[in-house]
């Protein structure tokens, strides 16, 4: 959705969708922001709701300068950017999302702040609506070292878990930073080589993440001999303040290529009925399948991530080739156009031949093309 209006430097939108999108590239190129009608016509609930409020604490802690304006309802904000600092953050993230929520708004902006990010963020760490720190650390990490070219200083620990509803776990992320992003070709996807996979039980049976792990390795084991799934259970202050268990598993491919999937069982707010193990293992096996179907060179949650990257690199050509387009993607194409009017080359390759290689390549794919804005940190300290 285009903005509704441009005052001077700041774009005015209606509506609360897509608000992490909106904060991010506000963040990366300096425009004030406004937003206006979030959720007015909701009579029980309207306004921000908590985590959203949260987000928005945790990119001020990153930055040094931002001005933030909510009017009483919480139905409008003002957000002015600062200067992307950086540095050593301790955030406690609301429990209504999980950590991978806020981390995807850190790892789109660490590479361009002042100081090399190191944050401390508590909460869920694995949830139903956002990505698993272990799907970030698998997926987001892998396509942010082809851009960085050098991952030194690139980690992400998961110190304790902590499931949903009511979190109690923490992980620690660090980031290096850049004077600028690499423009970078990528265009082969590769054959699935592995696949690796980590399954968390918190305050429940250890038995619950054995039957899990002999479900999805039944399902994995018809296409592939190399896999190998992990067991992480957590006991007393290590297993966070809620019961449950879930699965992530990877697919690394020979051009280093990752594609990630994740479940986690029911909360007990959320079903009467609760989350049978072999059931669990089955599903995420799919969802994996679907993602590998999919194909490209990184995975679909992150189609968005490998176009920011590209907005901003060095001024030369860069084209990536991912799988269908999600709808979040889509929108944030707009939003790119939006903040740095720049527009992206859409095709589909070998399309002519389609009919003949379907079988090999999975699904149509997308390759995305652009020359980079050249954006550079001019947040980065000069040594």
């Amino acid at each position: 959705m285009p903005p509704v209006a441009q005052e001077g430097n700041c774009l005015i939108y209606r509506g609360s969708n897509f608000l992490k999108q909106r904060l991010i590239l506000a963040c990366l190129s300096g425009k004030a922001l406004k937003i206006t009608q979030i959720r007015s016509e909701d009579e029980s609930a309207p306004g921000l709701r908590e985590y959203e409020i949260s987000l928005i604490r945790l990119l001020d802690k990153i930055t040094n300068g931002t001005r933030i304006e909510l009017n009483p309802a919480g139905t409008s904000v003002m957000f002015t950017p600062g200067l992307l600092h950086g540095g050593q953050i301790h955030h406690d993230c609301c429990v209504q999302r999980g950590i991978g929520y806020y981390l995807d708004a850190l790892i789109a902006l660490g590479p361009f702040c002042k100081n090399s990010l190191h944050c401390t963020l508590r909460g869920v760490t694995n949830s139903k609506d956002s990505p698993s720190v272990d799907h970030i650390k698998g997926a987001a990490l892998s396509l942010l070292k082809r851009f960085l070219l050098v991952d030194d200083g690139l980690d992400l620990r998961v110190v304790k878990r902590g499931v949903a509803p009511l979190g109690g776990g923490e992980i620690e992320f660090r980031c290096p930073v850049r004077k600028s992003l690499r423009a970078i070709q990528c265009q082969a996807q590769g054959m699935i080589k592995r696949i690796r996979g980590t399954v968390y039980a918190c305050k429940v049976s250890p038995a619950m993440a054995n039957r899990t792990v002999e479900a999805a390795k039944g399902c994995m084991l018809k296409f592939l001999p190399d896999v190998y799934i992990y067991t992480d259970q957590n006991r007393g202050k290590m297993s966070g303040n809620s019961p449950g268990f879930g699965i992530c598993l990877l697919a690394e491919t020979t051009d280093g290529v990752c594609f990630a999937a994740d479940c986690s069982s029911n909360t007990p707010d959320e079903s009467d009925t609760p989350a049978v193990p072999e059931d669990l293992g089955q599903e995420v096996a799919m969802r994996l399948l679907d993602e590998i179907y999919r194909g490209g060179c990184c995975d679909s949650a992150y189609q968005w991530l490998a176009a920011l990257y590209m907005a901003l690199g060095q001024k030369h050509v860069s084209k990536f080739l991912t799988g269908a387009l999600s709808t979040y993607t889509v929108h944030f194409l707009q939003h790119l156009r939006d903040f740095f009017s720049i527009t992206f080359k859409l095709e589909n390759p070998d399309a002519e031949d389609e009919d003949e290689a379907d079988d090999e390549r999975g699904a149509q794919k997308v390759l995305m093309a652009c020359v980079g804005i050249g954006y550079t940190n001019i947040n980065k300290r000069v040594n």
